[in-house]
């Protein structure tokens, strides 16, 4: 059974459909657009890695065998090109192991042909909201990043200090300052990152150090 359609801001990001079997395809596109989702199919795992964009929200519903290259090499691609699109693989009972194995590479899950309408858009869901979660994630790392960015070098060295724990007056002997110009420094350095406070600042470089995956 198809279920209601998604919310509006689930047709921004796109679900990849990846399979050589005509039927398979077909099949999955027609559930998907019926339910809501933007959808984009590929027979041929080249045409798919060609026209794919680095930054491209969304998911991948790949098939773990196909002529021209097998899922798992289409998996490794990905990760090598930077993309960091939840992959769910689509297998038969023969190849669940393999599945198994590409989930311990990074894919988000597999699923078992044949499979339930219900319980391939369930994985779909979660799969979007990964990639969702992950994007604003970064969005937050670049947006400290850029912040500190735009720091002094002396600036910088006192946030590196502050970081560490030293107070203002450890940081003036260090780098040989007084701790009026140590005061100046931090005050325009917590300014410059949008830091109310020490722990806010922390919190922040935490989320500066942010990876793909964290």
């Amino acid at each position: 059974m198809v279920r209601d359609p998604r919310p509006v801001s689930a047709s921004v990001a796109t679900v990849y459909v990846l399979d050589d079997d005509d039927g398979m395809r077909r099949a999955l596109v027609t559930l998907l657009s019926a339910t809501g989702y933007k959808t984009a199919a590929f027979s041929r795992p080249s045409e798919f890695l060609r026209q794919l964009g680095p930054d491209d929200p969304g998911c991948v519903l790949l098939d773990i065998r196909m002529p021209e290259m097998s899922g798992l090499e289409v998996q490794r691609k990905l990760t090598d090109n930077g993309v960091t699109l939840p992959v769910i693989f689509m297998t038969a009972h023969a190849d669940v192991p393999m599945a198994v194995q590409a989930v311990k590479s990074g894919a988000f899950h597999f699923i078992e042909k044949p499979f339930a309408d219900g319980i391939l858009l369930s994985y779909v869901d979660r799969a979007l909201e990964q990639d969702r979660d992950i994007r604003q994630s970064l969005a937050e790392r670049d947006d400290v990043l850029r912040r500190v960015a735009t720091l002094s070098s002396r600036e910088r060295q006192v946030m590196d200090m502050l970081l560490d724990g030293a107070a203002n007056k450890v940081i003036a002997i260090d780098l040989q300052l007084s701790e009026r110009t140590v005061e100046i420094q931090r005050a325009r350095m917590m300014k410059k990152m949008e830091a109310t406070s020490v722990a806010h600042l922390v919190r922040l470089w935490t989320i500066g150090q942010r990876t793909a995956g964290g």
